[in-house]
């Protein structure tokens, strides 16, 4: 039988990895898979603690298992612009590029599938499938980054709330399907200063839309950051695309 269909060589580790499903492992057969499972390293990181840093070298490359990773820019006086999240399975790194261009940094606790960037380099020029994912993943990430403009130039404050509610939702659980249905719940990985930083808004205005969709039964808040949302659609409705 071929290294691609015995699931049994493939690396006990790797076998319940979402991102080997969905990630640029999904990429490997089972031999590259052991290849790149040998120089791995499985991390758990406590939120706040910066990843990667702006303008610093990176010499790692990981896959996010889990939680997640907010992106950041700087300005030269200080401040601060949030202008991204990552979930599982995205990939955390540059290649082709010498430093980093944002700060990463861990939003929530986060689980980290790491291995040298000298390793994956050496793989994508002898599995032109790696970087094929590769790409795939920044198409996405240009995707979102073009809605997001949408959401932040022409959306109301109450929908930008509800956008940014409907992203974690959508995106928290990698193995969640929302067409499932039933309740969505989930902490936000955000304060709320966080989130107005994200939103272009002030903290007053995210809490009177928090407030606003709470009373309106769209979600439920338990303690400000544990939010339950009962039916997806009608968080989606909000959202003013349909």
């Amino acid at each position: 039988m071929s290294d691609s269909s015995d699931k049994t060589d493939i690396p006990t580790v790797c076998r319940s990895c979402e991102a080997r499903h969905n990630g640029i492992c999904g990429a490997l057969n089972n031999k590259e898979l052991k290849q790149l499972s040998q120089h791995t390293t499985k991390k758990l990181v406590q939120a706040g603690t910066e990843l990667v840093g702006e303008t610093e070298a990176a010499s790692t490359y990981a896959n996010i298992m889990g939680g997640v990773v907010k992106l950041s820019k700087m300005m030269p006086d200080g401040r601060q612009q949030i202008v991204g999240l990552q979930f599982a399975p995205d990939f955390l790194g540059r290649p082709f590029q010498e430093t980093s261009s944002i700060t990463a940094e861990a939003a929530t606790s986060v689980k980290l599938c790491a291995f040298p960037r000298s390793t994956l380099d050496a793989m994508m020029k002898e599995t032109p499938g790696v970087e094929q994912r590769l790409l795939r993943q920044t198409l996405k990430e240009l995707d979102e980054a073009r809605q997001w403009m949408l959401t932040l130039g022409r959306k109301t404050a109450s929908e930008k709330v509800a956008s940014f509610l409907y992203m974690i939702a959508a995106q928290i659980d990698p193995e969640r399907n929302l067409d499932d249905g039933g309740p969505i719940t989930f902490d936000l990985p955000l304060t709320r200063a966080d989130i107005a930083d994200f939103l272009g808004m002030t903290i007053e205005t995210v809490s009177r839309q928090f407030t606003k969709l709470r009373k309106e039964g769209i979600i439920q808040l338990d303690q400000s950051r544990h939010v339950t949302v009962p039916d997806i659609q009608r968080l989606q409705d909000e959202t003013g695309e349909f």
